[in-house]
């Protein structure tokens, strides 16, 4: 069962590589036009989920386990899309 739950993990690994690729190529497209500048304040957002992939998968290896980086990692995933969709809300406005 856990090399099911790590090979899970590797996959979700993998698409967040993926996912961090795609948010540097969108610093180029969106410090050029400005109603893309809430995608600024995603990015990191994307890059935090990356490191919680990262922190799933040495966990379901028993590799590295803390509970601590665990719950303060998506806070600050939820904080910076939080953040993203106001700036957004506010330049609709």
């Amino acid at each position: 069962m856990y090399f099911l739950e790590g090979l899970l993990k590797i996959a979700n690994l993998v698409l967040s590589i993926i996912a961090a690729i795609i948010a540097l190529s969108l610093i180029k497209a969106s410090s050029k036009k400005h109603y893309l500048k809430p995608w600024l304040a995603l990015i990191p957002a994307l890059f935090f989920f990356m490191i919680q992939e990262i922190l799933g998968a040495l966990r379901a290896f028993d590799i590295f386990s803390t509970s601590y980086l665990t719950h303060i990692v998506p806070t600050f995933i939820l904080g910076f899309m939080i953040f993203a969709l106001t700036f957004q809300i506010n330049i609709k406005k």
